[in-house]
């Protein structure tokens, strides 16, 4: 259970911050990049959020903007309380030690309802024949955003598997690679299926 009763500890004026595990560590650690990059991600999803939901009241899209979108909005909202587990994932490493509660952990039934929904959303749209330039609608800029912060977060999470001592489960690391690939989908589903994307031309202004 979260309590939240004071917004500030001053604990981390020294450069430190607390994991879940009740040990501290310095706040640019790997471990606080991975899951701090992690929260950056979600903000930028909740923004694309708000994107969508303009999308919905103007009626964007066809043939059944609403539903289309707002089912695309569902997954998203989902998926900023599986990005806040990750980051629970993330702050608690799996050293081995016995805590005083189960830690909450990415599972493999996360990373299979997103493969799932990539596939759902990818079935409705034409294949791509080039690469895309970020842009388009406003909510697919913004989950454009969220997919290269995502990615970011990746790297950190793989560099820091690397580090002795420092678990990362496979899981998460699972999660934060197909969460990008939804991302892209999910931008090229807020640009009319795909139809508004902006392709780039290799020399195009040469």
């Amino acid at each position: 259970m979260v309590v939240l009763n004071r917004i500030y500890t001053r604990t981390g004026d020294d450069g430190t911050t607390g994991l879940g595990s009740g040990e501290r560590t310095k706040k640019y650690a790997l471990r606080i990049s991975s899951y701090g990059t992690v929260d950056e991600a979600n903000a930028a999803v909740g923004v694309a959020r708000v994107h969508l939901a303009g999308m919905i009241t103007a009626g964007a899209q066809t043939p059944d903007p609403t539903k289309d979108l707002a089912d695309l909005d569902t997954m998203l909202f989902r998926i900023q309380n599986d990005m806040f587990d990750l980051g629970a994932d993330l702050c608690v490493p799996d050293r081995g030690e016995k805590l005083p509660y189960e830690p909450l952990r990415i599972t493999d039934a996360q990373v299979t309802r997103l493969e799932q929904e990539i596939d759902l959303l990818n079935g409705q749209m034409s294949p791509l024949r080039s690469f895309v330039l970020p842009g388009g609608s406003a909510a697919a800029a913004a989950l454009h955003v969220a997919r290269t912060i995502t990615r970011r977060a990746e790297r950190i999470m793989v560099e820091l598997a690397d580090q002795p001592g420092e678990p990362v489960s496979r899981a998460a690391i699972k999660f934060a690679n197909r969460l990008s690939d939804f991302l892209f989908v999910a931008s090229r589903f807020a640009n009319d299926k795909g139809k508004a994307d902006v392709l780039w031309v290799p020399g195009k202004n040469r």
